[in-house]
């Protein structure tokens, strides 16, 4: 489905300049990995704001304060992330204040929010856990339903910053329902999504963008993204004036042109389609792994509603789990081995049985960095496919790592059963939000 232009609206009339702050000892000394800037690189492009720059400061007031004070007026919007908890190394309220010149002041819902939540938890609150309750002189609250520090939004001069605790689980749902409200209140970010994005699979980005290229009109700007099998094509006006039904109107045309390649338009995940193609035919599905231990399973349960159509799954690592929980003959194992069509399309077939679904999907391989035969390296995979009608195989090859082998498996099972669910329900059911 191409996005209707109610959910493309206008944008700011220049692009704006962005820059993200993280904070955190953990994020520079390998602890943790920077997940905050990929999602919200991700979700601040989405409202017409990509980031400009970024950069990545320890849990050190000086640095903060710096930072801040030499970006300050440089830019149209400043977030930051991290240093808001009530511990010793947490700085970012102070420093910023310093760097602006601006008072920090305590806020009354905030400690009452904080006591609320430390009820609930059967904590005690402490001196150093109020410390928390204090923002920026004009700020606002930016309420956190699932943690203790809230956010921050201040605006003045025509400069906006966010300050946003670190944990992901607070941080992204303050961002939607927060921040994005009052970024467009301050004519920051665009009142819907600022491109059409094609979400593809199996075609290289190459070959997409020869058949979006000649498509394109005039301002018309052409971006992408891939993601192990999965490329994105975003088409958005670049402020040229471009209307969203123009930019809809190319979608459409691209949709056309890749036929079965084409997955949705937005941002909807190869999983959250075949299950809403399940719901719609009211049938369900089992599956059995080996070289993807769960992750496909994974991929499944990680879509709300899943539970109408997704049966269970068996992880069948070793031969002896593959004859014990699902009944493949030893002989099968011996005569064509653990990794080959036969063993997959036996693995489908018996999850289907197994847990009274319609349809079955395995996967079994070489992941590497070990195993594999002359016939088939590391990097082999086979795919099974039981379904009503028959029950298939599917042999791939995969180059990269062990983790590369196992999510470019996940996705061609999950593109290779949206494919074939095709012929039996629309498509182009979902829209990414």
């Amino acid at each position: 489905m191409v996005a209707p232009t109610s959910q493309m609206q206008s944008c700011p009339s220049r692009p704006r300049q962005v820059l993200v702050i993280n904070v955190g000892d953990e994020l520079l000394d390998g602890i943790r990995e920077n997940g905050h800037l990929l999602w919200l690189g991700e979700h601040l492009a989405r409202r017409g704001l990509p980031i400009t720059r970024s950069i990545v400061v320890r849990d050190n007031a000086g640095e903060i304060a710096r930072e801040i004070g030499a970006s300050w007026g440089a830019y149209d919007l400043v977030v930051t992330t991290g240093g808001m908890g009530p511990t010793s190394d947490d700085h970012t309220r102070a420093a910023v204040a310093a760097a602006l010149g601006v008072k920090l002041v305590h806020s009354a819902p905030a400690e009452a929010a904080l006591r609320q939540r430390f009820k609930q938890i059967t904590r005690t609150v402490a001196d150093a856990d109020l410390s928390q309750c204090t923002i920026l002189e004009g700020g606002e609250i930016l309420t956190n339903p699932n943690g203790t520090a809230p956010g921050v939004f201040f605006h003045r001069d025509g400069s906006t910053l966010v300050m946003l605790p670190g944990p992901a689980l607070e941080l992204r749902p303050m961002f939607e329902n927060e921040v994005v409200p009052r970024l467009r209140n301050v004519g920051c970010a665009c009142d819907g999504e600022a491109y059409v994005q094609v979400r593809t699979f199996g075609l290289g980005a190459v070959p997409l963008e020869a058949i979006v290229r000649p498509l394109l009109g005039p301002g018309m700007v052409l971006t992408f993204g891939t993601h192990t099998g999965v490329v994105d094509a975003r088409i958005a006006s670049g402020g040229s004036g471009v209307t969203a039904e123009q930019l809809c109107d190319v979608a459409r045309k691209v949709r056309d042109a890749v036929g079965h390649d084409f997955v949705c338009t937005g941002h909807a995940s190869l999983a959250s389609i075949v299950v809403e193609q399940l719901r719609c035919m009211e049938k369900t599905v089992a599956l059995a792994e080996s070289c993807t231990g769960g992750l496909l399973s994974n991929a499944f349960t990680d879509v709300p509603g899943a539970s109408k159509v997704f049966a269970g799954s068996a992880v069948c690592y070793a031969n002896d789990a593959k004859m014990n929980l699902l009944g493949i003959p030893e002989c099968l194992l011996v005569q064509h081995g653990a990794v080959s069509a036969e063993c997959a399309e036996a693995m489908a077939s018996a999850a289907a049985e197994k847990f009274g679904a319609d349809y079955g999907v395995a996967v079994t391989g070489f992941a590497g960095p070990d195993g594999g035969t002359a016939a088939d390296p590391v990097g082999t995979v086979y795919l099974g496919y039981a379904s009503p009608s028959g029950v298939w195989s599917r042999r791939l090859f995969v180059s990269g790592d062990r983790l590369q082998v196992k999510v470019r498996a996940v996705n061609t099972a999950l593109d290779w059963m949206r494919r074939n669910l095709h012929k039996y329900c629309v498509e182009d059911l979902i829209q990414g939000a």
